[in-house]
């Protein structure tokens, strides 16, 4: 059964040539941009980018600064200008020779420029606004924010983490993404995580406290394996060249627990709908996309992108039963049935996971499968649905109405069952809106859920 494509593998070939064309380093001051970064999250629906970095005379840039602003909603890209004066409209994109660099090529919402070669002035002016899947724009301008540069400024070159986890409701993933913002002549990347902080921060060999490493290409990599430990892990990132050399140094190392010893009540399990992300650009890390955040109660994520149902059985021992929860929220199929798998053996899977759960006193509270929409799946991940989809998801979700269940599919029906774009820009991963959607009709059915299994009447 295909896997869904994670959302680097769609943006690989329009960053890497972006990151040719224009690219920089990361200067000193990780901590202030990871805090400006943190404050991002809750952003998330602005009309247009802030900027959340600032270079004014007492604080200046280097000539390789990071640039970083807040997320605007439903942006798969954003277009960054560079100018030499202020911006003369805030609509419009800005005039040669006053806009000397401009790109539609971001996918984050960080950007390290290089004013090395191109720019010889002593401060400059930058602003940016998202883009759609199109490339259209979907917000206005951000406004024209001055940079100061000292041309004499040591360069740390660094890749800037940009995943923090644990520090908001939702943030614990079994299955870890590491994000970054790349930095200027780094091809790919190197992902290290460690069981304790590195000796050697702000070098370029590995750790004695390595555990495991992988190579990315692109702003993130998506753990394969699952991070479990009463201790916690530890994660960073350096850029290599084509050759595995490389460019700069590690970034600052950052921290993550997945505690299986820590009392978990609640879990949610499922493919990348649960996982997290959406938006094609953004990640489970991307916490504003995981419906987890909107939840009224904690949970731990225990989702994994690319899952079938038939693999969420195969894992259920290891990713599962470490943690013990008492209720298992479980999502199960989307990817299966849009492969041409049959609703027969969906449900089989199905039973399957209830069964591992009340052998093992696990409360299974399964979620209705939302609609997708085929053409957007086609024209983001270039993949087909089978034809029969329908047919299939409306014979899963009449099984899974009879059981334990809470019916998020209901919130979303749609005409001729399709899911809108302006719930899914990829038309699978349901993005802010749908992802609330879900948790509010988590939310509603939650005290039935708690109060069926008071009265012992979950078989």
């Amino acid at each position: 059964m295909r896997k869904i494509l994670q959302r680097s593998t769609f943006l690989i070939i329009s960053l890497s040539f972006a990151m040719l064309v224009w690219a920089g380093c990361f200067i000193s001051g990780t901590t202030e941009v990871l805090s400006a970064w943190a404050a991002c999250l809750t952003q998330a629906r602005a009309t247009k980018p802030v900027p959340t970095v600032n270079f004014s005379q007492l604080r200046q840039a280097s000539i390789k600064p990071v640039l970083t602003w807040t997320k605007v909603e439903g942006a798969v890209a954003y277009e960054l200008e560079l100018l030499t004066k202020p911006p003369e409209n805030p609509d419009k994109p800005g005039a040669y020779p006053n806009c000397f660099f401009s790109t539609k090529k971001i996918y984050v919402n960080g950007f390290n420029a290089d004013l090395s070669m191109s720019f010889k002035g002593e401060s400059f002016y930058w602003r940016v606004r998202g883009l759609d899947i199109d490339g259209k724009p979907i917000s206005r301008f951000s406004a024209g924010e001055k940079v100061y540069i000292d041309r004499q400024q040591d360069i740390i070159q660094k890749p800037v983490p940009t995943s923090i986890f644990n520090q908001s409701a939702g943030a614990t993933l079994l299955y870890p993404v590491y994000a970054w913002i790349p930095i200027n002549g780094a091809e790919k990347y190197e992902v290290e995580i460690l069981d304790d902080l590195p000796e050697n921060p702000n070098g370029v060999a590995p750790s004695i406290h390595r555990i495991d490493s992988a190579i990315a290409v692109g702003f993130d990599y998506y753990d394969e394996n699952p991070r479990i430990s009463k201790n916690s892990f530890y994660w960073r990132v350096r850029g290599l060249d084509q050759d595995g050399n490389p460019v700069g140094v590690y970034s600052d190392a950052g921290k993550f627990s997945v505690n299986p010893n820590r009392r978990i009540t609640v879990a949610t399990y499922g493919d990348s709908i649960t996982h997290g992300g959406g938006s094609v650009s953004y990640s489970p890390a991307d916490w504003e996309y995981s419906y987890q955040s909107y939840l009224d109660f904690p949970s731990i994520n225990l989702g994994k992108s690319g899952d079938t149902s038939e693999t969420m059985v195969e894992r259920f021992e290891q990713d599962v039963l470490p943690f013990q929860p008492q209720y298992l929220i479980i999502l199960a199929g989307t990817n299966s049935l849009r492969g041409g798998e049959t609703a027969e053996n969906v449900i089989a899977d199905l039973k399957a996971l209830k069964e591992k759960c009340l052998v093992n006193n696990i409360r299974p509270v399964f979620l209705t499968l939302p609609p997708i929409n085929p053409n957007n799946i086609n024209k983001v991940f270039d993949e087909s649905t089978a034809p029969d989809w329908q047919e299939q998801m409306r014979l899963v979700n009449n099984f899974i109405r009879t059981q334990v269940h809470i019916d998020v599919a209901r919130q979303m029906k749609y005409t001729d069952g399709i899911l809108p774009s302006k719930l899914a820009v990829d038309g699978l991963h349901l993005d802010i809106d749908g992802k609330k959607k879900i948790a509010a009709a988590v939310n509603a059915d939650w005290p039935r859920i708690t109060e069926l299994a008071r009265q012992n009447s979950i078989e």
